[in-house]
């Protein structure tokens, strides 16, 4: 009875990390509408985290830190071709930028063309 409970509560947790993916994507559209592209690439990079979160529970991975979280991605799914390389590449890149966005004065390489890319292609 026990083992349902937790087979429950992660299953509980998969849905809602994959509710908060889409929710994040759609805070992303909503943001390029008005061309806020620090926020746009913040909500890109949690929705694409989110899911990855779900996908590594799903495989009862359960990296504690964002680097973590990237680096066990690309060991499980990327490198093993489980999932296609390019997911792993604009995962990296959402990383790369959400990282100059929240830190730094400007993340330099993150234009309309390219935001729009990303949420339209997810």
């Amino acid at each position: 009875m026990r083992l349902d409970n937790m087979e429950s509560q992660q299953e509980e947790l998969i849905r809602y990390r994959l509710e908060r993916a889409k929710n994040s994507l759609d805070d992303a559209r909503l943001l390029a509408d008005q061309e806020r592209w620090n926020s746009t690439i913040n909500r890109l990079y949690y929705s694409a985290y989110y899911a990855v979160i779900a996908l590594l529970l799903k495989s009862s991975l359960k990296p504690t830190t964002h680097k973590g979280v990237k680096a066990v991605y690309s060991e499980y799914f990327i490198k093993t071709g489980r999932v296609p390389k390019e997911f792993g590449k604009v995962y990296s890149q959402l990383f790369t930028w959400r990282q100059k966005g929240d830190y730094a004065d400007c993340p330099g390489n993150t234009s309309n063309s390219r935001c729009s890319k990303l949420i339209y292609n997810t």
